[in-house]
C-alpha cells in the first residue's frame, strides 16, 4: 500500500495543502484569501447571450465576467425522459463517463432551447482561466464522500475504478434499495468496501442538501448563488482520503476544529489520523515542501540517471522535452534512450499532478526505432497515470517519439497560479508575482529568526513587495510579528540590471 500524508499550511491570507506520496510531493492546492474556488458552485443564471455559430451561450451568474455554457452541457426535459427510459434496463451499468457520453449523443441546436433572458440552474464546471469566464453546465451534481447526486436523472453509475463485478453488483443494489425517485446517483470510488449505511447517510445528507438549493430557487431572484461547494480543505481532504492515507496534519487550531467536525460527520474513523501540529518550525519547511514547490516551478527537471526534462507552458499547449543530458548509459544508445525515456515518463507524471498542468500535453520522447520499446514506454505511461485522478486521454507513441495527450483542467496551473508575465521581457517570460514574494518574505523572516534567535531583523527587499505587505497583507503580518515578539526593519533595494537576475529580498543576518 502507498503511504500518503496530508499535510496542510493555512493562515488568515493563504491556504495550501501537499498530498505527499512516498515523502515527496505528488499533488499541491493553494487558495488565497478572496480567491475562493468557484468549481461546484450552483447558480440561478440569466442567459445573457445565444451563439449559434459556436454552439453555446454566456450566462449571467453575477460575476464580472460572464459564465460561458456550451451546448452539450445544455439540460432539457426530454434528456431527462430519455434518462428514465433507459434507466428502466435493470442490466445497465454504465460508467459515469459513459453515461455522459450517451447524454450528449443526441442535442438540438442551442438556439432551438435557449434565448436571451432565459432563466436557467448552471454548475460551475471550471475556474475562470485567463481572459475566460468560467465554464458552467446544466448538469447538476452534489457530490459527497462515497457518491454524487444527480438531480432530474434517474441513472444509476459506478466508477470504473471499481472494478470487481461482485462489488459493483453490491454498490448497484444498495442504491436502488434506498434512491428517491428523481434523482440519479454516481457511485464514487471511496464506496467500495463502505457500509450500507454509511452509504445511506450520504445520500440522505445530499438529499437534503438539494431540497434546500430548490427552496432557494424558488425565492432568489437571477442572478444569485444557490449553493457554495466546501473550502479547499474540507472539499481537498474529501475527495482525497482513502485507507492509503496514514495521516493528515494541520497547523491551524481553529481550522484543526472545524475539519475535525467536518471528518467526524462524513468519514467514519478518519478523525483517527487527523493531527494539530503546534510545533513553532513551519509545516512545510518540517515535511521539505517548500524544496518541492520551488522546483515545481523551474523549467527544467532532472532525472535520476543524469537526463533532464525542459518544461514550457504556453497558451496553447505544455511541451515536455526529454535530453539524455549527462548520461550515456552502460551498453548501447537503445538502452540509454529506452532507460530515460521510462524515467522520463514517471516524471512527466509526478509533474502533471504537482503543476496541476490541464489541456492539451505534448510529450517529445527521444526517438526510439524499436517498435517493443515503445510499447513498453507507452504502458509505463498508463500505469503511471493511473495515480492521477485527473481525467487524461492519451494517444500512442508516435514513430518521432511524439505523445498528444489531454488532461483534464478544471482550475489554473501551479505556474500561472504562483507566478505573472515578466515585465522586463514583455511577457515572454514568468516571475515570481509580487503575492507569491511577499508570503515567501514573511515565511523567511520567521525562519531566520526561529533558527538564530533573532528579534530584531532587516530586510533588503523590493519596493513593490514591501509595499503590498504593509499596506495589503499588514494583518498577518502584524500578527505574526506579536506572536513571535519580532522587529522587522525594511531596508530599500536599489534596483539595476544585475539585481534583476538576484533575490527579490535579503533578510540580513546580525
Amino acid at each position: 500500500m502507498l503511504d500518503k500524508q496530508l499535510i496542510i499550511n493555512t493562515n488568515s491570507a493563504e491556504t495550501r495543502i501537499a498530498l505527499l506520496e512516498k515523502e515527496r510531493v505528488a499533488e499541491l492546492f493553494i487558495e488565497r484569501r478572496g480567491e475562493r474556488a468557484t468549481v461546484g458552485n450552483i447558480y440561478k443564471g440569466v442567459v445573457s447571450r445565444v451563439l449559434p455559430g459556436m454552439q453555446s451561450a454566456f450566462i449571467d451568474v453575477g460575476s464580472d465576467r460572464s459564465a460561458f455554457l456550451f451546448g452539450g452541457d445544455v439540460v432539457t426535459e426530454e434528456i431527462k425522459l430519455r434518462d428514465r427510459e433507459q434507466s428502466n434496463n435493470e442490466d445497465e451499468d454504465l460508467a459515469p463517463e459513459d453515461f455522459e457520453k450517451r447524454l450528449h449523443a443526441s442535442h438540438a441546436p442551442i438556439e432551438k432551447i435557449l434565448r436571451e433572458g432565459d432563466t436557467i440552474l448552471v454548475q460551475v464546471a471550471k475556474e475562470p482561466l485567463g481572459t475566460k469566464g468560467a465554464r458552467v453546465t446544466m448538469y447538476l451534481s452534489l457530490p459527497g464522500r462515497y457518491i454524487v447526486l444527480m438531480p432530474g436523472f434517474s441513472h444509476i453509475g459506478i466508477s470504473r475504478r471499481i472494478d470487481d463485478p461482485e462489488e459493483r453488483k453490491r454498490l448497484k443494489q444498495i442504491i436502488k434499495d434506498m434512491r428517491p425517485d428523481g434523482v440519479g446517483v454516481i457511485v464514487r470510488t471511496a464506496a467500495a468496501g463502505a457500509e450500507t449505511a454509511h452509504i445511506q447517510k450520504d445520500l440522505r445528507y445530499l438529499c437534503k442538501t438539494w431540497e434546500v438549493i430548490s427552496k432557494k430557487e424558488g425565492k432568489a431572484k437571477a442572478p444569485a448563488l444557490l449553493n457554495q461547494d466546501l473550502g479547499l480543505i474540507q472539499k481537498t481532504t474529501r475527495d482525497l482520503y482513502s485507507d492509503e492515507i496514514s495521516k493528515i496534519v494541520i497547523d491551524d487550531s481553529e481550522a484543526y476544529e472545524d475539519l475535525k467536525r467536518f471528518l467526524t460527520a462524513t468519514i467514519p474513523g478518519a478523525t483517527r489520523k487527523l493531527e494539530l501540529y503546534d510545533r513553532r518550525t513551519p509545516i512545510f519547511d518540517v515535511y521539505g515542501i517548500e524544496m518541492d514547490i520551488s522546483r515545481a516551478l523551474g523549467s527544467k527537471i532532472e532525472l535520476p540517471s543524469g537526463g533532464y526534462l525542459i518544461i514550457d507552458q504556453t497558451e496553447a499547449l505544455t511541451s515536455f522535452d526529454v535530453n539524455t543530458g549527462k548520461f550515456v548509459g552502460k551498453a548501447n544508445a537503445r538502452d540509454t534512450i529506452f532507460h530515460t525515456n521510462m524515467e522520463a515518463v514517471k516524471k512527466i507524471v509526478a509533474q502533471l499532478r504537482i503543476r496541476n498542468i490541464g489541456g492539451l500535453i505534448v510529450l517529445d520522447l527521444i526517438d526510439m526505432e524499436s517498435h517493443d520499446d515503445r510499447e513498453k514506454v507507452y504502458a509505463t505511461l498508463q500505469e503511471e497515470l493511473k495515480q492521477d485522478k485527473a481525467r487524461t486521454n492519451v494517444l500512442r507513441i508516435s514513430e518521432l517519439g511524439l505523445v498528444q495527450m489531454t488532461r483534464k483542467r478544471t482550475a489554473e496551473s501551479l505556474e500561472r497560479r504562483l507566478m505573472e508575465p515578466c515585465p522586463y521581457c514583455d511577457g515572454r517570460g514568468r516571475i515570481r508575482s509580487t503575492i507569491t514574494e511577499a508570503y515567501d518574505l514573511i515565511r523567511e523572516v520567521l525562519r531566520r529568526s526561529l533558527q538564530t534567535g533573532q528579534k530584531e531583523i532587516k530586510v533588503k527587499v523590493r519596493e513593490d513587495i514591501r509595499d503590498w505587505i504593509l499596506e495589503e497583507e499588514h494583518v498577518l503580518f502584524n500578527k505574526v510579528l506579536k506572536d513571535h515578539d519580532l522587529k522587522v526593519e525594511f531596508l530599500p533595494q536599489e534596483v539595476t540590471l544585475q539585481s534583476l537576475s538576484e533575490a527579490s529580498f535579503e533578510v540580513l543576518s546580525n
